[in-house]
C-alpha cells in the first residue's frame, strides 16, 4: 500500500485480478497483446497498472468490436477489452461485488457467487407447478441501451469508493473500435464482453426491476438471470396488468421490453384445461411446456416442465459442424475425445438436468458424425456404415466415459 497515492489500492489486489483474468483466458484487445505476453513480464506490467490506477490516471483504451453470429442469422456485438483493461475491471469487480451482492434478491441468479442458471430453471419449474400463468420477460437490447447517468446513480447507492466510481464512468464512456478501425463514441450502453459489465447489468436491473417487484408485488414470485426474468401469476389478468406496468417502468429508464419475446404464458397440465395463444416459453436454454411425466409409483401425468430447448440444441449442432470431426482422419478416437469431450461434457451436463429424452436426437447426431469419421479413418469400414456403428457401440460399452453422452445414451437405450 502506498499512502502517497490519491487512491488506497494494494498491489496484491491487482495480482489477484491478474490470476482471475489469466484463468478466464480471452482474446486480445485493440493493442493485440495476449495474456501470455502480459504474463511474460507480469511484475513490470502489474506495477504499471497498479501505479496508474492508484494515481487516478488510468484511462481505458477503446474496446474492440467483434460480431458473434446468432442462430437467427443476426449477430451479437461483443466488446473485447485489452488484457490490461480486463485486469483493471477485475480489480473493481472484486472490490464492488461483495458490497452489492448482499443487497441482491435471492431469486436473482445471474453472474453471482454461489448462484447458477440451473438453480433458476429448477425454481421456475417448481413455481410453474403452483401457478397457472407466467409473464416471460425479455429486455430488448438491454446492454446496448443502459443509460449511463442512471447506471452511475445505481452504483452510487451501494458504494462511496471514489476510484471505483471514477473508473466505472470511464469504462462506460470508452469508445468502441469497429472492425474497419474507426472509433465510435458511446453515449449509452455497456459493451458485452467486459469483466465489469455483468455486475453493472445486475445492479441496474436490481434497482429497476427487483426492488419494484419487492415493493409493489411481493406476492408475485420471480426468477431473474441478468435481463431474462419469469414472473409467476395467479391469473391472466394479473399477468397482463403486470406486463403493462413493467413496460411503463422500463420505458422510464429508456428501456423497452422485447415485443415478441415478452409474453403471457399459460402453464398447462392435467388439471388446467383450455387452449391459449402461448402455452410454452424458453428460459436459459430450456423450453417449458406441458410434458408427460411419471411419478414414483409409475403413474403417468402431464405437467409444465422444462427440457433442453430446440434453439439450444440447434446452436450446439452448429458448433459441432464447425469442429469438422468427420474430416480428422489423422486423429485417433482417444485424441478426438481429449479435444472435444470437455465442450461436449459441459453441454450434456447443463442440458440433461431436466428431461434427458430431449437430448436423444442430438446424441444420435453426434454418433452419426463419429461413424462418418470411422468410415474415413478405417478402410475396413468404408461402405459399411452399420458395421462402423456396431464397432463404435462396442467401444461405448467398454469405455462409456470416452464421450460425455455415451453413458446417458446407453442407459436410455438399455444397452
Amino acid at each position: 500500500m502506498d499512502t502517497a497515492k490519491p487512491f488506497s489500492m494494494s498491489k496484491r489486489e491487482v495480482w489477484e485480478a491478474v490470476k482471475r483474468v489469466k484463468a478466464n483466458q480471452g482474446a486480445a484487445g485493440v493493442d493485440g497483446q495476449s495474456m501470455a505476453e502480459v504474463a511474460g513480464d507480469v511484475q513490470n506490467n502489474l506495477y504499471k497498472l497498479w501505479n496508474r490506477m492508484a494515481a487516478g490516471s488510468y484511462r481505458p483504451p477503446p474496446v474492440r468490436r467483434v460480431d458473434i453470429p446468432k442462430g437467427d442469422g443476426r449477430t451479437r456485438p461483443l466488446g473485447i477489452p485489452t488484457v490490461a483493461d480486463r485486469v483493471a475491471q477485475m480489480v473493481v469487480t472484486r472490490y464492488l461485488e461483495p458490497e452489492v451482492d448482499k443487497h441482491f434478491h435471492p431469486d436473482s441468479y445471474g453472474y453471482r457467487p454461489g448462484k447458477s442458471a440451473i438453480e433458476a430453471v429448477g425454481q421456475a419449474r417448481e413455481r410453474c407447478w403452483r401457478s397457472d400463468w407466467v409473464l416471460d420477460l425479455d429486455i430488448q437490447g438491454f446492454l446496448d441501451h443502459i443509460d449511463h447517468e442512471r447506471m452511475l446513480r445505481a452504483v452510487q447507492k451501494h458504494t462511496d469508493c471514489a476510484w471505483g466510481l471514477l473508473y466505472i464512468e470511464r469504462w462506460l464512456k470508452a469508445p468502441v473500435q469497429m472492425p474497419d478501425g474507426t472509433l465510435v463514441n458511446r453515449e449509452k450502453g455497456t459493451p458485452q464482453g467486459g469483466g465489469i459489465s455483468p455486475l453493472l447489468a445486475n445492479l441496474f436491473v436490481h434497482d429497476t426491476f427487483d426492488v419494484g417487484m419487492q415493493r409493489h408485488h411481493p406476492d408475485i414470485p420471480c426468477e431473474r438471470y441478468a435481463d431474462d426474468a419469469v414472473c409467476h401469476c395467479r391469473s391472466e389478468a394479473q399477468a397482463q396488468s403486470l406486463r403493462q406496468e413493467l413496460e411503463q417502468r422500463f420505458a422510464a429508464c429508456r428501456l423497452e421490453l422485447h415485443p415478441q419475446k415478452t409474453q403471457v404464458v399459460y402453464c398447462k397440465d392435467d388439471e388446467r384445461r383450455g387452449s391459449y395463444p402461448h402455452e410454452r416459453f424458453d428460459f436459459l436454454g430450456y423450453t417449458f411446456r406441458a410434458r408427460r411425466s411419471q411419478n414414483r409409483w409409475g403413474k403417468y401425468f402431464v405437467n409444465c416442465s422444462p427440457a433442453a430447448s430446440g434453439e439450444a440444441t440447434r446452436d450446439f449442432r452448429r458448433e459441432l459442424r464447425r469442429w469438422h470431426l468427420h474430416t480428422r482422419r489423422d486423429t485417433s478416437l482417444e485424441d478426438l475425445s481429449r479435444m472435444f469431450n470437455p465442450v461436449l461434457r459441459g453441454w450434456v451436463t447443463y442440458s440433461s438436468r431436466f428431461d434427458t429424452s430431449a437430448l436423444y436426437p442430438t446424441f444420435q447426431h453426434v454418433d452419426r458424425i463419429l461413424v462418418r469419421w470411422a468410415l474415413r479413418k478405417y478402410k475396413r469400414w468404408r461402405g459399411h456404415p452399420r458395421r462402423a456403428a456396431h464397432w463404435l457401440r462396442r467401444i461405448a460399452r467398454r469405455q462409456p466415459d470416452l464421450f460425455a453422452h455415451w453413458r446417458l445414451w446407453q442407459a436410455a437405450a438399455g444397452r
